[in-house]
């Protein structure tokens, strides 16, 4: 497995040879520092642990400082660890860019969705609402209604869906398809789109066959 991080810049769209117009996002990705190599040795497993996008040393603890003044580098904002092994061989503070992908690749896209806020049940779990009115509610068109339980249990059961805050969450879009790869600007246009909203930090990841 291979990976890299990257910011959401935004969509677009591409022409295909079929003249086909299809929706893409367009990718921030890399160039990424080696921070810490972890061994089976010493650690119980391998990994490599990258950072990303600059950050003022003002802005950083003695801690990180001094974490990445060890792999000779600048603090930076996003640190993301890779576990299983990239076909190369990498040390500490070797450069990752965005070359390690290709066009026709497929690739995995783990991001934060964008936050919703507090919301009802109608928006968050898609209820019937107005003209479906369901769960028994009587004159409140968007309400949940009845939760069901009544003498026994007593209580709400975990799980029930209300309301409560929406979005925010980790999700991954799996086998999005690498439409462009343009090393000398570390972008990377994919097939489709990503959570999150621009600017945010994601984390491509490249199964190898």
């Amino acid at each position: 497995m291979a990976g890299i991080i990257g910011k959401k810049i935004g969509m677009t769209s591409v022409f295909s040879v079929e003249g086909k117009n299809i929706p893409c996002t367009v990718i921030q990705a890399g160039p990424c520092v080696v921070t810490q190599v972890k061994t089976v040795e010493k650690d119980g497993y391998h990994s490599l642990q990258l950072g990303f996008d600059e950050k003022r040393e003002k802005s950083a603890n003695k801690a990180e400082v001094g974490h990445f003044k060890k792999a000779g580098t600048t603090p930076k904002r996003k640190v993301v660890e890779f576990k299983d092994t990239f076909r190369e061989h990498f040390e500490l503070g070797d450069v990752i860019n965005v070359d390690i992908f290709h066009e026709n690749d497929y690739v995995d896209v783990e991001g934060v969705s964008k936050g919703k806020g507090f919301q009802g049940v109608v928006r968050r779990h898609g209820f019937g609402g107005v003209g479906q009115t369901t769960h028994g509610q009587h004159n409140r068109l968007r309400a949940p209604g009845s939760l069901g339980a009544s003498s026994w249990p007593s209580r709400v059961f975990k799980g029930i869906r209300m309301a409560g805050r929406m979005g925010g969450d980790n999700h991954t879009i799996e086998n999005l398809l690498v439409l462009k790869v343009v090393p000398e600007q570390n972008l990377i246009v994919l097939k489709g789109s990503v959570p999150g909203a621009k600017g945010s930090y994601i984390t491509i990841r490249k199964q190898w066959n």
